[in-house]
């Protein structure tokens, strides 16, 4: 392979991609001698850079000694008491027998299904679910089949004519799409679950846990599905500002993937430290519903200024501005950035050919003031196509 033609091919396609020197400062960003709205984060919550939680956290650790590394695999000598206290948070926290910690969400994703399906099994995966989701389905070789994004009746056409020739079938979806910021119908999902007694639901939640949901446990709580959930994963380092990624299923789901999961099985544990931060944030997930609350305004300040929407449970703190092409949309984002706005062009093969886009991602450690020009700028014809 010439790997020179290669990156000059996506020099000329407007998909070259370079690592950023900007320093993220809170819900900013210092590029050089400029301070821009950091408005590319997936700190969803404003947790990461609170430093009121930080003192918190210190005085909550106060003598406790959690070693900076795990030093092996959870099933050598990795696994720390407080990698089983998380466990048991989430597991409560969701009404849950089972929950398994993994070290990323990507690490779940493509090692869930891989752990799980056979030659037997079929998996029905919406077109538009993370690269991740879509290695794991690789990776697991059943059959799949990716359907078109959010069409019920096309699943239900699937399981009509293909249920009985499989032993086991996954429906495989995120619950708020982390490109589009729509959200999934999982009581539909559920009800097509039901009616086949082989189908299990595997929903990603990294982008609604901790933002969603009364509790902050994400979309399946706000649809009042939580336990019809056969596969849950969601992940620590968005909305909850720390790192790893947890799956809450029943308890043989669980002994089977500490024993079946190669991204389990061969990698080194997370930080107990981290664990221990992560634990601290979870014990204070119910109590920032006034967080969440104040995101959602944003949400549909932000929807409302671009698209026209009115308040709906489907405007979600992802707001995509679809622009189409490479170029358009790195325009774009250029003059954002002089206008004191860090916004990212998203283009192929994140998203689909002739979608590329500025993803807006919303943070509630933002104020409205912080966005009255963005939201200008966009109703003007110069940022807009109305």
């Amino acid at each position: 392979m010439d790997y020179n033609s290669k990156l000059a091919e996506l020099q000329r396609e407007g998909n070259y991609r370079q690592l950023s020197s900007v320093t993220p400062q809170g819900k900013w960003v210092l590029s050089g001698n400029n301070t821009l709205l950091n408005l590319s984060s997936n700190d969803y919550l404003g947790l990461a850079n609170d430093p009121e939680l930080r003192r918190d956290f210190e005085d909550w650790v106060g003598e406790e000694v959690y070693p900076l590394s795990a030093g092996s695999s959870r099933l050598l000598v990795g696994n720390y008491p407080v990698h089983r206290l998380v466990e048991g948070q989430v597991g409560r926290l969701f009404g849950r027998e089972g929950c398994l910690v993994f070290g990323s969400g990507y690490h779940a994703n493509v090692g869930i299904l891989p752990a799980l399906v056979d030659r037997g099994a079929l998996v029905l995966a919406d077109r538009f679910v993370h690269a991740s989701i879509i290695d794991g389905i690789r990776l697991g070789g059943a059959r799949y089949v990716r359907y078109r994004h959010q069409d019920y009746d096309q699943v239900e056409g699937i399981l009509a004519r293909e249920a009985s020739r499989y032993s086991r079938i996954f429906i495989v979806t995120e619950s708020l799409f982390s490109m589009d910021g729509d959200i999934t119908d999982l009581p539909r999902l559920v009800a097509l679950k039901r009616q086949y007694p082989h189908v299990m639901l595997y929903v990603d939640e990294a982008h609604a846990f901790g933002c969603r949901g009364a509790r902050g446990l994400g979309i399946a709580e706000e649809q009042g599905c939580l336990q019809e959930i056969d596969l849950l994963v969601g992940t620590f380092g968005k909305a909850l500002a720390s790192m790893g990624a947890f799956v809450v299923c029943s308890s043989l789901l669980r002994a089977y993937l500490i024993n079946r999961a190669r991204p389990f099985i061969f990698s080194t544990a997370l930080p107990p430290y981290q664990m221990a931060w992560t634990s601290f944030l979870l014990d204070r997930l119910e109590s920032w519903g006034d967080r969440r609350a104040h995101l959602s305004r944003l949400s549909h300040l932000l929807a409302h200024a671009l698209h026209g929407e009115q308040p709906s449970a489907q405007v979600s703190h992802i707001v995509p501005w679809i622009l189409g092409d490479n170029a358009s949309c790195i325009q774009a984002s250029q003059r954002l950035c002089e206008a004191g706005y860090y916004c990212l062009p998203i283009r192929t093969p994140t998203v689909p050919a002739g979608t590329a886009r500025i993803r807006f991602s919303l943070s509630a450690a933002m104020r409205e003031a912080d966005l009255f020009n963005l939201l200008s700028l966009l109703k003007t014809t110069s940022y807009a196509d109305r």
